[in-house]
């Protein structure tokens, strides 16, 4: 009698446990799904405008940051634009006598063509390799207007790895104002449509990884 009441009791106990197990692994995909989908807009953070002691456009997406850059500025929310260089590619393009102005000299040309004058317009030192030398170099920049505002202009997609570099390596010295571009194309609630969205979505989780992590993988060299 109780061996036949044991051998009830453990396909039932089975079929209790599969049935969990499916649960649980149908729990998992599901919050996987909503993570999937909603990365994007998760990476979108934005500040709202105010005034600020310049506008710092952040390397790279040459015009876009630019554009909105002189935007802002034409709105009235600071009186100077600071661009960063980089040395590169124009020190290796001038070892094979080829000549290449740099994206500051050309983001300077679009800052002036929409009409800021040349006078607001000032390049940050030294010269910067990724975007948390960038922090470093704004961050420096501002300190030295006890405790300012700078609003910083990227793209939306990376608003949000901005304000985190921010917040760990410059918030000693200033606050900033994050500010994507208003034009930007990048769709955050289809981003696995293009494959330049999905790049850029990796790109960032895996730049946010690395913020919170400390900072543990350097520029290659």
């Amino acid at each position: 009698m109780s061996g036949f009441l044991f051998c009830s009791i453990l396909p039932a106990k089975q079929g209790h446990a599969r049935r969990l197990w499916i649960s649980l692994s149908a729990s998992f995909l599901l919050a996987g799904l909503v993570i999937f989908l909603n990365v994007g807009r998760w990476l979108v953070v934005e500040d709202p405008l105010q005034k600020a002691s310049a506008i710092a456009i952040l390397s790279g997406r040459m015009p876009g940051r630019a554009l909105e850059a002189a935007r802002v500025y034409k709105q009235g929310y600071a009186p100077r634009v600071w661009l960063t260089y980089s040395t590169e590619p124009r020190d290796t393009l001038a070892q094979l006598s080829i000549p290449y102005a740099g994206e500051d000299f050309y983001d300077k040309q679009i800052l002036m063509k929409e009409g800021v004058p040349e006078s607001a317009i000032q390049l940050l030192e030294p010269p910067i390799v990724n975007t948390a030398d960038e922090m470093r170099t704004i961050g420096e920049e501002l300190r030295k207007e006890k405790q300012g505002k700078v609003i910083v202009v990227t793209s939306k997609v990376h608003t949000r790895r901005a304000r985190a570099l921010w917040n760990r390596l410059s918030s000693q010295d200033g606050t900033a104002i994050v500010h994507g571009v208003s034009d930007d194309p990048f769709d955050p609630a289809h981003w696995w449509r293009n494959t330049l969205d999905v790049l850029d979505v990796v790109r960032e989780i895996l730049g946010l990884l690395n913020v919170w992590s400390g900072l543990p993988l350097r520029p290659a060299t």
